[in-house]
């Protein structure tokens, strides 16, 4: 698979499984369809940020995680510059206000499993691959209190308290030593 075949195909994964998201539904409230070319837009770029890192995974078989090294004092927050939907932009910054950059560390961005294909352990084969070979710590947001427990059997512990979204959806940071 060439390399823009692997990003295309990871960003259409992550569409796939994120679609139906509370914290996608919050941001990009409206028919699926529209929410499916609206979230391809905020998934593509970041495809590419992690592939150009060599840190995306994509499994054929349905899963793709977006793998971002973040270096100590790296601002999260997108620049006024930016243009971003009114609530892309509230997502933004304020997972931006709970991501501590204190350290160098990897975030994870997003891991999805596209539809059908949930519930087969491919999300937990792709975060052990890449767990086993980290030398930083480990920093991600769960959008679903369901996945909580499986970023816990993978080591993760919640950081803080749940970040609940203006009139939303709820968020757990959390964090995994190295």
């Amino acid at each position: 698979m060439s390399s823009i075949q692997r990003t295309q195909r990871a960003t259409e994964i992550l569409c796939d499984a994120f679609v139906t998201d509370p914290v996608v539904e919050w941001v990009f409230p409206g028919p699926i369809e529209q929410r499916r070319a609206s979230v391809a837009r905020v998934f593509a770029p970041l495809v590419e940020i992690s592939a150009a890192a060599d840190e995306l995974a994509v499994l054929d078989d349905g899963a793709a995680a977006v793998w971002l090294p973040v270096e100590a004092g790296q601002d999260m927050a997108p620049g006024p510059e930016e243009e971003l939907p009114p609530r892309l932009r509230t997502l933004v910054e304020v997972l931006a206000r709970g991501h501590s950059t204190e350290r160098d560390h990897l975030y994870l961005a997003f891991i999805g499993v596209a539809q059908g294909k949930q519930g087969r352990g491919l999300g937990g084969r792709l975060l052990a691959e890449r767990l086993r070979r980290a030398d930083v710590p480990v920093y991600l947001e769960a959008s679903s209190a369901r996945n909580v427990p499986l970023y816990e059997r993978h080591g993760f512990r919640l950081t803080d308290e749940p970040i609940t979204l203006p009139s939303g959806p709820t968020v757990w940071p959390m964090w995994k030593e190295n």
